[in-house]
Parts: C-alpha cells; structure tokens; sequence
C-alpha cells in the first residue's frame, strides 16, 4: 500500500510509483472521482486543437490525388 501525508494547506505528493503509472508529470491535471470502494484517480488527457479534424477528409479516401486535383479545378 503506498500512502502519501496532506500538508496544512490540503495538498499531497503522489509517490513516484503512481505517478509512473498514472503517465503523470509536474504541471499535468489528475482528477478524483468517486467509486463505491473509495476514489479513482485519473490523467485528465488533454485535448489537442486538432482532434476536432480527424476524419473530416475521411469521404476523400481512396480517391487518387491526381483526380481530386482535376476535381478542384473543374477539369
């Protein structure tokens, strides 16, 4: 069982085993949530500018770029 104490002002250090596991660095979000046996601590992922593009060219697939060029340029 790894523990970890709370300061005066409510905050803990994670030890080392648990950062590791969690994938977590300094700066980085956890959050805690509550479970029927406790809390679970979770790596809240960041969500990059660009996730909201992926697929978006998804109906171009297969389509050969020699025929999309002619395509855009109504030939």
């Amino acid at each position: 069982m790894l523990t970890a104490k709370i300061t005066s002002k409510g905050q803990i250090t994670l030890p080392l085993k648990i950062r590791q596991r969690l994938g977590v660095q300094a700066g980085e979000t956890i959050s805690f949530e509550e479970a029927q046996e406790g809390f679970l601590v979770k790596k809240v992922l960041k969500k990059s500018p660009f996730d909201r593009w992926v697929g978006a060219l998804r109906h171009l697939q297969g389509k050969k770029s020699d025929a999309l060029v002619k395509e855009m340029r109504g030939q």
